[in-house]
């Protein structure tokens, strides 16, 4: 069996096209990956989001009970207005 530039040339294409299905499937697997990773982290954020508002919440009403009035009861309602939309969509 002789070795012909062509065997060399066909033997290189078949590399050259496994070595780019290579790269896209880990290209790909990488993206999903980074999804899945930014998914979890979006997820912990707004769990902590919802509670830092409601800590907010319960120290506007703390402030309330201690008379204070004005600002506090707006941004109170504010408040309220806003959780019942974000509730609803």
């Amino acid at each position: 069996m002789y070795v012909t530039w062509q065997t060399i040339v066909t033997v290189a294409a078949v590399l050259a096209a496994i070595v780019a299905i290579a790269r896209y499937y880990n290209k790909g697997y990488d993206w999903v990956k980074t999804q899945t990773k930014q998914e979890t982290e979006i997820k912990l954020i707004k769990e902590e989001q919802q509670l830092l508002t409601k800590g907010v919440l319960a120290c506007l009403k703390g402030l309330r009970e201690q008379g204070c009035n004005g600002a506090v009861d707006e941004t109170i309602s504010d408040f309220e207005v806003y959780l019942n939309k974000k509730a609803h969509t």
